[in-house]
């Protein structure tokens, strides 16, 4: 993930910036303004985007301070946030967050929807997908987030069928091999792209294409971004369960709901994304399905 463009991707421990200065502690207020104003710090993994400048704008004319901290570990800002270090973080989709949540047996909640990448399929061999062979060999992502939404991919292409059906937890054990048409190899996510010179097809998320300089007319298949499917893959701002209901951090919604914060994005993250704006009772509850579907697994 651009970790909004792709959220599910480990990476390698960086440092964290903060990229926002200020003496407040978290959700504290500070002076400034006619009855102060409200410091909200933010994990997020894009913030050198200036698309982040529009937002802070928007959000200190309401009376509210952001600072962001960026991380380039995508382990770290779900821990920052559940220790206080954080009030928000927007990086993950529900599929990670429920990840975490079951993994950690903590509690963390969306508040608020951003966008949802969907997850293409690339061949620079083959001009559509009718043109992938009987046997075929298509690369996917290897991480358990990854994996699974990829699987679910190629189902709805009618390259393979999952004997589970397909759910956010399928793994290659769960392929029917007598019943799909090709070949999947998992491989670490950075190396997607490069296999593209050797496979038929590969899943390739948002980030590794543009590093790769793969371009749309490669795309021979994309998921639905308005499917169940792609559901569990919305990109979030989170808070811890105590906060979920703070006026401050549903206003900070909204004001990335902005028409100029959502053009800005659209300049600095693409056109990749499709701008969701489900409300936090629906994320909520989709959350906890797929956390039960987690635990069950």
């Amino acid at each position: 993930m651009r970790l909004t463009r792709a959220l599910s991707l480990l990476v390698p421990a960086l440092a964290l910036a903060v990229l926002a200065s200020g003496c407040a502690a978290p959700g504290e207020s500070s002076g400034g303004g006619e009855g102060g104003s409200r410091t909200v710090r933010i994990g997020v993994s894009d913030g050198a985007e200036p698309y982040w400048n529009v937002f802070r704008d928007k959000a200190a004319a309401e009376g509210i301070t952001v600072e962001l901290v960026n991380f380039t570990d995508y382990n770290q800002p779900n821990p920052a946030l559940a220790q206080g270090q954080l009030d928000l973080n927007q990086f993950q989709h529900l599929q990670y967050l429920a990840n975490y949540n079951v993994q950690n047996d903590d509690t963390l909640v969306p508040i608020g929807a951003t966008a949802v990448y969907p997850l293409p399929l690339y061949s620079t061999k083959h001009a559509d997908l009718a043109q992938i062979p009987q046997g075929g060999q298509v690369v996917i992502p290897n991480d358990a987030v990854n994996q699974a939404r990829a699987l679910n991919v190629l189902q709805s292409a009618g390259l393979l069928r999952l004997t589970d059906g397909g759910t956010t937890t399928s793994t290659p054990a769960d392929i029917d091999a007598a019943a799909s048409k090709v070949r999947v190899t998992p491989v670490d996510a950075a190396q997607t792209a490069a296999n593209l010179t050797s496979a038929d097809a590969a899943i390739v998320n948002n980030n590794y294409a543009q590093s790769a300089n793969l371009t749309q007319d490669q795309v021979v298949y994309s998921e639905d971004p308005d499917s169940e499917k792609a559901k569990p893959y919305i990109n979030l701002f989170v808070a811890r369960a105590e906060d979920r209901d703070d006026p401050a951090y549903a206003t900070l919604v909204r004001i990335y709901h902005d028409q100029q914060v959502l053009d800005a994005a659209r300049r600095d993250l693409g056109d990749g994304g499709v701008f969701r704006d489900n409300s936090p009772a629906d994320l909520q509850q989709t959350l906890a399905g797929i956390e039960q579907q987690l635990r069950s697994r």
